[in-house]
């Protein structure tokens, strides 16, 4: 069973009086242990679909399961439950606390899970060490480069252990050498643990990196790369919004 089963999802914006279409009945799974980028022009609908299977927003027709369960019908509580679990997140700009140290906001999330003091402590410091910063747990946002704050988050993604990450352009605010590295990090991860990683980007490195590319044009998906488990070639489909045969 796919992780993520978006079917015929379709979400519609107003402009003025203008009726924006920003996914036009999208069907797409991600598998468990998958490293998957979602790629396209601004305005293809690639964080929009991101912000739909992370629950941060609703389609107007069309279902999302996570794991079996859809999250479209859910109400405000139980949807917020399912993300706190099932969902990491790396945002663009980090989104960290700024008056809480390295270690403290990765263990928040496990706060909000509840987890015991003793137990989140350990697995924050072991998440920080993951990521190259075990000496640095104590620093506060401020007191860490970019690239730092961005491992931060990273860890704070994984130390959860949800079924998927969903990471917004992570690399967009950072050096291409900074940014490498991070996405170095995540594909250990992803090796390692099998973490499933999911990005919206238009970072070449990502699409360098990851074993599957989505590309989205116009709200719809126009065609995907998969690379095979061995060699650095790459299988393309062309799906009917490309093609122009829609």
């Amino acid at each position: 069973m796919a992780i993520v089963e978006v079917r015929q999802v379709s979400r519609f914006f107003l402009s003025g009086e203008a009726r924006i279409k920003a996914l036009d009945n999208v069907d797409l799974d991600i598998e468990k242990g998958e490293f998957t980028a979602m790629v396209g022009p601004s305005g293809s609908g690639k964080t929009t679909l991101l912000n739909q299977i992370g629950g941060l927003d609703h389609p107007d027709t069309g279902t999302i399961t996570i794991e079996g369960r859809s999250i479209t019908d859910l109400d405000r509580k139980s949807l917020t439950e399912l993300r706190l679990w099932k969902i990491g997140f790396v945002f663009q700009e980090y989104n960290l606390i700024p008056v809480l140290s390295a270690q403290e906001n990765v263990e928040y999330v496990m706060m909000l899970q509840r987890v015991s003091a003793k137990e989140r402590q350990l697995r924050a410091k072991q998440a920080l060490a993951e990521v190259g910063l075990a000496s640095m747990e104590h620093r506060r946002p401020m007191e860490l480069s970019g690239g730092q704050q961005q491992r931060v988050a990273v860890a704070r993604a994984i130390v959860s252990r949800p079924a998927i990450v969903l990471a917004d352009e992570p690399t967009a605010n950072l050096d291409s050498k900074t940014g490498a590295s991070l996405l170095d990090l995540m594909h250990q991860l992803n090796d390692q643990h099998r973490i499933t990683f999911l990005f919206s980007t238009h970072d070449p490195m990502v699409m360098e990196r990851a074993n599957r590319v989505v590309h989205l044009k116009d709200g719809r998906i126009a065609r995907e790369e998969r690379k095979p488990a061995m060699g650095n070639l790459s299988v393309s489909v062309n799906s009917d919004a490309e093609s122009g045969t829609a």
